[in-house]
């Protein structure tokens, strides 16, 4: 069958098409991102201001026709922080479905690591043993571990690279201060996330998974042999430290110059590499692989776990 996923995020807005039946790999057939940054929008007791409600609907509505042009089956239709912890996102959210006609099912932030784990954990098989994932989104970092396909543990913290950006570094490029209070409160915040994942076994595999990494990993990370025709993408904490800090003095209109930093993450991903370089130091991470599969996958395949 065709499925199309649409991902409403804090970042993008974004239809993935993939042709799929139960027991196989899904193939992508269409994809489409309209790119809001919905931090931007934000009043200050929390709602999505009329002009972020409108950029919401507009990028709804693209996305559901694109669906139609492109004969899904089923559309899968979910969103996520930006909306899930608006004050007016109940709200936005019955608006959306009116005018649209799309019922974006909003998932909680345990929801999202658990499903981008399904994912991460069927991407490396049951040969991986214990998984440890970070997943970076815009509203929120995502973390979680265990050894079967439902995480022992999975937790979301407000962590993500543009609630990061917006609450933290203020000019571009950002002020050294405002960078070291970044780091200062990821580390604090990781801190006390971390004493819940005690007394799990050691992960035999960290893994980071998201846009985010990815373009991190692109940048300053590197490639080894991986299964089949295909290479594994690694990034270290070393890279880390050493990227980092140069992409802070780079103005974010000429990041998309360097590689792997494409138009829609260049306002905040300075923030998401100190907030993954932070969690790496807190679980005593050295170095992740980074996973091609996350959280539209998860949601696909426990679609067609429920079919079958």
């Amino acid at each position: 069958m065709r499925l199309g996923v649409l991902d409403v995020g804090s970042n993008t807005v974004h239809l993935l098409v993939v042709d799929a039946h139960a027991g196989a790999q899904p193939v992508p057939m269409a994809s489409d991102k309209s790119v809001l940054r919905l931090m931007r929008y934000l009043t200050p007791d929390g709602a999505i201001t009329d002009e972020g409600c409108t950029a919401v609907l507009e990028a709804v509505r693209n996305a559901a026709e694109v669906a139609r042009r492109h004969q899904v089956d089923d559309l899968l239709p979910f969103a996520t922080s930006a909306l899930r912890e608006a004050s007016n996102g109940p709200e936005l959210l019955a608006r959306v479905e009116r005018e649209t006609g799309v019922a974006l099912q909003v998932l909680s932030g345990e929801d999202e690591a658990r499903l981008t784990f399904l994912a991460v954990r069927r991407w490396y098989g049951w040969s991986a043993r214990d998984i440890l994932l970070f997943d970076i989104g815009g509203g929120s970092l995502e973390i979680a571990a265990g050894a079967n396909e439902i995480p022992a543990i999975a937790l979301s913290l407000p962590l993500g690279a543009g609630r990061s950006t917006i609450g933290f570094l203020h000019d571009d490029p950002p002020l050294p201060n405002q960078v070291s209070a970044l780091r200062a409160h990821a580390a604090a915040v990781l801190a006390e996330a971390v004493t819940a994942f005690q007394g799990l076994p050691a992960p035999h595999h960290v893994v980071g998974s998201s846009k985010t990494i990815r373009s991190l990993a692109k940048l300053a990370g590197s490639t080894s042999e991986g299964f089949g025709s295909g290479e594994r993408m690694l990034l270290t904490r070393s890279q880390l430290a050493d990227w980092v800090p140069r992409l802070a003095r780079i103005p974010a209109e000429a990041r998309p110059a360097l590689p792997g930093i494409t138009a829609d993450r260049t306002f905040q991903i300075v923030a998401g590499g100190i907030v993954l370089s932070a969690a790496m130091a807190a679980f005593g991470v050295t170095e992740l692989e980074v996973s091609p599969w996350a959280l539209r996958e998860g949601i696909i395949l426990r679609y067609l776990d429920h079919l079958e």
